[in-house]
């Protein structure tokens, strides 16, 4: 028998992908941003013909005429656009929520950190101003 390499893709068919992946793909092609044979490697697409099709189909270039159209999106892929945006928004935010969460968490052994340094040591670690003095530093400053 043979054993199948890791880098063997496993044959798709078109059900396989999701109309919004579709959508987005030509989109990135569209705007430069990949070439249809480097778009078929980045995504595991078996041929770059399946997106030659797609781009045939949900492309705003006329194959025909050799234009790009400028045609109106119906009102379920403008949905679907959205509900794609939505998603990434919502993903985006809960990553940044636990980079916030950690962030507080690492203040807060830090600020812990220093607390026992400053018990143990006998030295105070933190400036403490008054508000006082800070103004009194930098009249004393101007003068001069």
């Amino acid at each position: 028998m043979k054993q199948k390499d890791e880098n063997q893709y496993v044959k798709r068919t078109q059900k396989d992908y999701s109309y919004t992946f579709k959508l987005s793909v030509v989109e990135e092609i569209e705007r430069g941003e990949l070439g249809i044979r480097a778009a078929s490697r980045k995504y595991g697409i078996q041929s770059h013909s399946t997106i030659t099709n797609w781009l045939r189909k949900y492309g705003t270039f006329d194959w025909y005429n050799k234009t790009h159209l400028n045609l109106s999106k119906s009102p379920e892929q403008k949905l679907l656009e959205l509900e794609q945006k939505v998603k990434l928004l919502e993903k985006q935010k809960a990553s940044l929520e636990k980079k916030l969460e950690f962030t507080d968490k690492k203040a807060i052994f830090f600020d812990m950190m220093i607390d026992i340094a400053e018990e143990e040591l006998k030295i105070p670690i933190r400036k403490k101003y008054s508000p006082e003095q800070s103004n009194d530093s930098k009249n004393s400053t101007k003068k001069a």
